[in-house]
């Protein structure tokens, strides 16, 4: 059996899952950066990973699952700067999920991740008000993701493997 554990990140937050993902997975594995696969032949699974920008899947994910999700055993891990339990987050979720809606998912995870600077200062100085309001939560996800989130990616990954090899 072989699994990929491929990845973007913009950040860092995704590729620290993406690592504690690899570390869980006892088979034969490989992790690379998404943009380093050109596809899924020879993968019996692959976890894939990105974070949400502009309230759905970032492009590169979203093309990569487009192009090669196709009856292809997959499992998703999302990261996103929203806190958990914020309503709007289960609709960008789902929308992270709809390029991969001819393979066959296998998982999904997600967590919160640190809102960068950067993106945080971009979104303060935007016109729409729910934009700006995000830029504005930045504080609340320092440090993030911390260690709970990562042993959570952590048994994600092993109870993918063993629901997948049933």
């Amino acid at each position: 059996m072989k699994i990929l554990v491929a990845y973007w990140t913009q950040t860092g937050n995704t590729e620290k899952i993406a690592e504690a993902i690899y570390d869980e997975i006892k088979e034969e594995k490989e992790l690379k950066k998404l943009n380093e696969v050109d596809n899924l032949d020879g993968y019996d699974l692959a976890f894939i990973g990105f974070p949400i920008n502009a309230f759905g899947p970032a492009a590169p994910g979203k093309k990569f699952l487009e192009k090669n999700a196709k009856g292809k055993n997959i499992a998703l891990f999302i990261t996103h700067a929203a806190p958990e339990d914020m309503e709007e987050l289960q609709e960008w979720l789902a929308r992270c999920k709809e390029p991969a809606v001819e393979a066959n998912l296998v998982g999904f995870f997600d967590c919160q991740g640190e809102l960068s600077e950067q993106i945080a200062n971009i979104l303060k100085k935007q016109e729409d008000p729910k934009l700006r309001a995000f830029g504005e939560m930045r504080d609340q996800t320092l440090g993030q993701p911390d260690a709970s989130r990562v042993e959570r990616a952590r048994v994600f990954a092993r109870e993918t493997m063993k629901k997948f090899k049933g």
